[in-house]
């Protein structure tokens, strides 16, 4: 091959390869999401948006490549200072997206870098208006603030900030030691204050229950003593009318005097027995009514007037017109006349403390003096 052929090959090729660095050049094709700044001769010339756009070689330059999706950054923790003269480390994560990439190339050098010492200064602002206490219990307002003051300034800059967040904070480790002691305390008052209501209300109960149960219980002893009572009362008419119906004599009564006598005399605290006066006319009836002999014992003879009674007639009350009162009316009486007997007490007792002076008498007057 001769030289010319040579040089003609080697120009051939730097040609094809200036022509394809040329077409490259030429053709940009921007993904979706994305922005490219281009500038001609070193001026700003447009914003490419996604899709494919042709470029003049060697006079177009792409400058940025600006991702227009929203952006997550997360700062690490930055020592600030409350009201109170405490330090507390606090982090922050940013969520912000570009709006105007032309502003976010050519308005700030780099613009993450910008948000993070802002985010800082801004932090330190705030918390230093507000103790600890609010700090901890203050986030939302912290963030509000954060995220209108980064807003503002941001904005020239072509950035939307559109959430801020503390991430966490943390006190000093003494501050944390004592705040943990605090809370351990007013748990324990707590659970104090609330053991004591629940036994409170476990005596209210009791006494209630005890209330109601004295309540009942005399209610029925006083209903089981007046039932007794009129039980007694009747047992005691129908021995009387059997008494009367059967017409006991002397004899019969002297017996039954007799065999009553070894039960008087009975019992562990009997020391002496008295023979009463009328044993000998009751032995002296009672061996005339076996013997037939002995001289007749004189004994009261019953009234030819007294009625005498018949079986149907053995319900009836002796003692003239007297009625045996129904029980729940003996205990509705006695109720009323023991409220009746509080009420004055209680009105003798207003009285005396509205006198001030003692309720019997004369102050310092005991009652029966």
């Amino acid at each position: 091959m001769e030289p010319g052929d040579v040089i003609l090959l080697v120009v051939l090729a730097l040609v094809v390869l200036l022509v394809g660095t040329t077409i490259a050049k030429a053709i940009r094709i921007v993904p979706q999401a994305t922005s490219v700044i281009v500038e001609r001769l070193g001026r700003y010339s447009r914003t490419l948006e996604p899709g494919l756009h042709f470029l003049v070689p060697f006079v177009d330059r792409p400058r940025a490549v600006v991702d227009l999706r929203e952006q997550v950054v997360s700062f690490p923790p930055q020592p600030v200072i409350t009201s109170d003269n405490l330090v507390v480390n606090i982090d922050t994560v940013i969520y912000f997206q570009p709006t105007d990439p032309k502003a976010a190339v050519y308005e700030i050098y780099n613009y993450i870098q910008g948000i993070e010492q802002l985010t800082v200064t801004t932090l330190r602002n705030v918390i230093g208006s507000l103790d600890l206490e609010q700090t901890l219990t203050s986030r939302d307002q912290i963030n509000g603030q954060l995220r209108g003051v980064l807003d503002e300034a941001t904005g020239r800059w072509g950035i939307r900030v559109n959430r801020v967040e503390l991430k966490a904070i943390d006190p000093p480790a003494s501050v944390q030691d004592s705040m943990e002691k605090q809370m351990r305390a007013e748990r324990d008052r707590r659970a104090t204050i609330l053991h004591a209501e629940g036994v409170k209300q476990s005596q209210i109960l009791t006494a209630e229950g005890d209330k109601q149960s004295s309540i009942l219980r005399a209610e029925g002893q006083a209903q089981s003593a007046v039932l007794r009572a009129q039980g007694e009362s009747r047992a005691i008419l129908q021995v009387f009318d059997a008494i009367h119906q059967g017409d006991a004599d002397p004899k019969l009564l002297a017996y039954q005097y007799l065999q009553m006598l070894p039960q008087i005399a009975n019992g562990s605290a009997s020391k002496l027995w008295i023979v009463p006066s009328e044993l000998t006319q009751a032995l002296s009836s009672i061996s005339g009514a076996l013997g037939g002999e002995s001289e007749p014992v004189s004994a009261p003879a019953a009234p030819s007037s007294a009625p005498q009674r018949s079986p149907k007639q053995l319900g009836e009350n002796p003692f003239g017109d007297t009625v045996l009162e129904d029980p729940n009316e003996a205990l509705e009486r006695a109720r009323a006349e023991a409220a009746s007997a509080s009420a004055e007490a209680a009105a003798d007792s207003r009285r005396a403390s509205g006198n001030g002076s003692a309720p019997y008498g004369t102050p310092g007057e005991l009652p029966g003096s």
